[in-house]
């Protein structure tokens, strides 16, 4: 499949993937678009970068647009499930930008800000929801949202959503749904627990797999400092200035380490911002603003809050702490090299943090190169 235009998509989406600079789909586009606009039940391992999102907004705006809007209220009739704010506002915003040329509307729910703006929009009718499970569920407890005209339902990040703990909330939604839905089901990899959850709530889906399980993007050159950890922080300054990253992604393992780095940055004078979970959704929307804009150099990141971060060209990813799980370091390095641009990732590895970088090498199937510090 070389163009979009062979993937049997209406003129106003075509016209809106050509604006956005898109000529080629990539993998997982190319094969899940077709299944989508058939109706088919999708279960895809697809991993963050590979142009997921657009595999199942854009089929699915040209399903509501074939269709013919209900009179009255709008019910919503496409129902997206993300497990972060972060997430769900971007694939919010990736749907009013293809969808732009179509008289289709969306909203985007989430916690950690106001009830009522959202309250507002809903009562207006939306034929696109996109939520995080929490923040949905009060919606249907409080009766300001309805699923019972639903068509599709979209689980996006599904191996995330049940690592955070959503499987019941997830469980309870998808019984609001009617029988008689298209399901789709993203996730990073085909794990045991997600066909499990597949096999409750799809029926006789096609499968679709672009994500080779764990395999760490190749356009990634990955290198390892292993020294103490007093020195981080001076080595992580000295390789932002000595090799002129203005873009980097820095990952610790808690919120107050990411707090505490970003200010020792700045005291370094290298312009930096934190993003985690206890930071209001205003400052983690600033914050990525100021990243990708190149208002701050450097960002700081726990892994929940990283997730459903979409930035193009992002050149450097640090791990400053590896994470207790060698699939996060995965997620991790897949933040850069993605779009076929290249990337590096470099690991910052005390003596204390050598067992987590062999369960890494073991998962990778290779050993990392070591460089001096």
């Amino acid at each position: 499949m070389n163009t979009f235009d062979e993937l049997g998509l209406r003129a106003e989406l075509l016209e809106t993937i050509k604006q956005s600079g898109y000529t080629t789909p990539t993998p997982i586009q190319a094969k899940a678009i077709p299944l989508v606009l058939s109706g088919q039940d999708l279960l895809a391992a697809a991993q963050t970068g590979t142009g997921k999102t657009a595999a199942f907004t854009l089929p699915l705006l040209q399903r509501l647009a074939e269709k013919e809007t209900p009179s009255g209220r709008r019910p919503t009739r496409v129902l997206v499930v993300a497990p972060t704010r972060e997430l769900a506002a971007q694939i919010g915003e990736n749907t009013r930008i293809y969808g732009k040329g179509l008289p289709l509307r969306s909203a985007v729910v989430f916690g950690g800000v106001g009830m009522q703006p959202q309250v507002d929009k809903l009562r207006r009718g939306v034929d696109i929801l996109i939520a995080t499970p929490g923040r949905l569920l009060d919606h249907l407890r409080q009766g300001t949202t309805k699923l019972d005209h639903v068509e599709t339902v979209v689980l996006d990040e599904a191996d995330r959503m049940l690592d955070m703990g959503f499987v019941h909330d997830i469980k309870r939604l998808l019984k609001l749904l009617p029988a008689k839905r298209q399901t789709l089901l993203f996730s990073a990899t085909f794990s045991k627990e997600i066909r499990q959850l597949a096999s409750g709530f799809l029926t006789a889906p096609a499968e679709v797999d672009v994500a080779p399980r764990n395999s760490a993007t190749e356009m990634v050159s990955q290198r390892v400092y292993t020294l103490d950890k007093a020195a981080k922080r001076k080595v992580l300054s000295r390789l932002i200035r000595d090799g002129e990253w203005q873009q980097v992604l820095v990952f610790t393992k808690t919120k107050h380490g990411a707090n505490r780095l970003s200010k020792q940055l700045d005291e370094d004078g290298l312009s930096s911002t934190a993003i985690h979970g206890n930071k209001s959704q205003t400052a983690r929307t600033r914050a990525l603003k100021d990243f990708k804009d190149g208002s701050v150099r450097v960002l700081v990141a726990t892994d929940i809050a990283a997730r459903g971060l979409d930035i193009d060209h992002l050149p450097h990813v640090v791990n400053f702490e590896l994470p207790n799980v060698a699939e996060d370091y995965v997620h991790r390095i897949g933040r850069t090299g993605r779009a076929g641009n290249p990337g590096e990732a470099i690991s910052l590895v005390a003596p204390d943090e050598i067992g987590l970088l062999k369960g890494i090498e073991r998962l990778l199937k290779r050993p990392l190169e070591r460089a001096s510090a």
